[in-house]
């Protein structure tokens, strides 16, 4: 293929100095691809042509449809159409809950080629969705077919690898161009849908490096989160990591307390793993240790669980780690991906992890010794009140910088969309026990906020490098956390649900509680906390100050759910992930009332909007096109409940000049 060198504005194509995965091949300016750009997940791209003058004028550029909508896709459980598609030397690929993957024309939306791994749609997975495809080129002379490959980790936790140029399974990987991620884990699943793959996996030299989602609340010893290497290939497994320690030499291994202890499942990293080749490393983001808000069967402080873990990629040998939650209670995952950035100080550049947290902090990092670079302090939380629990007694506090949501809620703060709401509210607060950041769950209900899904969430950041800003979506509602003797909810006949915005039972297997978790409202389903209830925010590395926070969405919609509204109710829920451009401007989907925006990054000022079929809950990703265009993307499916259903990835360009 002829390669075009266009020069638009004064930027070159050539003009980055990334690499793609295969770590030898500069990459264009204009590509995307990796779900973070690049594998350092910084989110932030050098284009241009778009500006905050110009962003109003965005429209439609094409639709596509991938038919999951249609009856012969129905799934026993909704899926979420939130994938992150690529763009690498003129073919965007994206893929779908059912892991079916598409090639696609970037400047058409005309498909090219389409595969299916024929996923058991009867399953009902916790959460149904595909975050995207990896891309690999391998650098051996002799590499023919299947040189450049598309892997995939299918919801059903089978590690695929594509021809790029035809969509077809590699012969030489695996089985027939699988592997079946199910195999050699140290705790197997119970059930088909407690362990599954929803992020795209890793690619660094040569390596395909993979996590896992496992389900929430089930049992104390649920299916293990280990962490594994694959040789890109021929699929072989190099190495296997474990987030809970075995191996009794390692230092983690002593921090896990109690004849249960090293049986604990989950510590698994759901999220993104981001990836630096020249320093030959990957930064795992690792989850809560099962069960999420009961751990009087892993006492104490539970390494390498809620950490950002640093392990070299060739070996898997931990480099370093920081702990973000200790002996989590709140289900405080690192949900978020973290993002390998360059930050300046006195004049030096130094390489930097920034990983925002569902309890509202930002870390930041080094990236080679895990010291932070803004002050943290270990601050003394509350005791636990219930039986056979021990609460860490401190937690880990990023002073440095400012916190990303609020931290606790006061009388001052409680509010309603009427004065009988805001006072049936008052009291429901009154009644439960609320003594500040990481309250402990009881059983008299524990307000927890930010709630699970956070303050910062699996949307993650980006950062504007040129400007050294980071900016970031939050939620800002609370949740009540109640912990019920087993035989006071078997007696009660209550039924067990899964909503995580809503109310939710579970069964918390091998521990004397049942859990119910609801978002904090009144009696009549108006929201507690002070509006915005959801926001984004800017915030300097140079001044390690805010320099804005807006409310991100309008609660448009609401009414739709049985939720009342209000004239000052501002903002909305979120889920989803911004990116930046190095013309200032930052886009995001993400809200439940189904708008894509643009913002001034400088600034936090809306600068456009366009209303989406369902809600944008992706990340989105921009491109300059062999036309000459930069093209804005995002999958608008929704999630088939709260933030509505669609099929369709909308790709968004300035007009065409005539």
């Amino acid at each position: 293929m002829k390669r075009v060198l266009v020069i638009f504005a004064g930027l070159s194509l050539l003009g980055s100095c990334a690499r793609y995965p295969a770590g030898n091949v500069a990459i264009p300016a204009g590509d995307w691809p990796a779900y973070g750009r690049t594998a350092l997940g910084d989110r932030h791209s050098p284009l241009t042509q778009i500006t905050p003058g110009n962003a109003a004028q965005l429209e439609v550029a094409w639709r596509f449809h991938t038919g999951e909508t249609a009856p012969q896709f129905a799934t026993r459980a909704p899926s979420a159409l939130e994938v992150t598609p690529l763009v690498i030397a003129g073919t965007m690929y994206a893929s779908t809950p059912l892991g079916r993957v598409f090639a696609l024309d970037p400047l058409t939306g005309v498909q090219r080629w389409s595969y299916d791994p024929r996923v058991d749609r009867t399953i009902r997975f916790g959460d149904f969705n595909n975050r995207g495809v990896s891309y690999w080129r391998d650098p051996a002379p002799d590499a023919a077919r299947c040189a450049a490959r598309i892997f995939l980790a299918s919801i059903d936790s089978r590690l695929i690898a594509l021809d790029a140029a035809t969509g077809v399974p590699c012969p030489n990987f695996g089985n027939n161009g699988a592997v079946s991620l199910l195999d050699g884990l140290r705790n197997a699943p119970n059930r088909p849908d407690e362990y599954e793959q929803t992020s795209p996996p890793a690619v660094i030299n040569g390596l395909v490096i993979v996590g896992s989602a496992v389900a929430d609340n089930n049992r104390i010893d649920a299916a293990s989160g280990e962490v594994r290497a694959f040789d890109a290939r021929t699929g072989l497994r190099r190495w296997t990591w474990h987030p809970v320690p075995q191996d009794p030499a390692d230092p983690g291994f002593r921090t896990w307390i109690g004849p249960m202890a090293h049986r604990s499942g989950a510590a698994n990293a759901w999220s993104v793993i981001a990836a630096d080749p020249a320093r030959d490393l990957v930064f795992i983001p690792t989850s809560s240790p099962s069960v999420d808000y009961y751990g009087g069967e892993r006492k104490g402080q539970n390494l390498y669980a809620n950490s950002i873990v640093a392990l070299r990629a060739s070996t898997g040998r931990v480099v370093w780690h920081f702990q973000t939650i200790h002996h989590d209670l709140w289900d405080y995952d690192n949900a978020a991906p973290p993002a390998l950035v360059t930050i300046e100080r006195g004049g030096a550049r130094i390489p930097a992890v920034l990983q925002a947290t569902k309890s509202g902090q930002l870390f930041v990092l080094h990236r080679e010794t895990g010291k932070p670079l803004f002050p943290v302090e270990e601050r003394a939380v509350p005791a636990s009140d219930v039986a056979g629990e021990e609460a860490h007694p401190t937690q880990p506090i990023s002073a440095g910088l400012p916190p990303l949501s609020p931290q606790r809620i006061t009388a001052a703060d409680i509010w309603g969309v009427t004065p009988v709401d805001s006072a049936d509210c008052a009291a429901r607060v009154a009644s439960l026990r609320n003594d500040g950041p990481f309250t402990p769950p009881s059983l008299r209900g524990s307000v927890n906020f930010p709630a699970n899904v956070g303050g910062a969430h699996w949307g993650g950041l980006s950062y504007d490098r040129d400007r050294q800003i980071v900016v970031v979506p939050t939620n800002r509602i609370a949740a009540v956390i109640t912990l019920v003797p087993r035989a006071a909810y078997e007696s009660s006949q209550a039924e067990t649900r899964g909503e995580r915005i809503g109310l939710e039972y579970a069964m918390m297997r091998g521990t004397p509680y049942v859990l119910k978790r609801e978002v904090l409202t009144s009696s009549k389903g108006s929201f507690c906390t002070r509006p915005p209830l959801g926001s984004l925010s800017g915030i300097s590395l140079r001044t390690g100050r805010e320099l804005w926070s807006v409310p991100l969405g309008t609660p448009e919609g609401l009414e739709k759910l049985g939720l009342p509204t209000s004239p000052y109710l501002t903002g909305a829920i979120n889920l989803g992930g911004p990116i930046t451009t190095a013309s200032g401007l930052t886009f995001i989907g993400a809200t439940t009332d189904a708008y894509f925006r643009a913002y001034e990054t400088a600034t936090g000022r809306e600068l456009w909007k366009a209303k989406l079929p369902a809600g944008g809950k992706a990340t989105p990703m921009t491109f300059l096109g062999a036309d000459g265009r930069q093209y804005v993307v995002i999958a608008a499916g929704g999630d088939g409940k709260v933030f509505g259903k669609s099929d369709e990835i909308i790709a968004f360009s300035l007009p065409r000049s005539r």
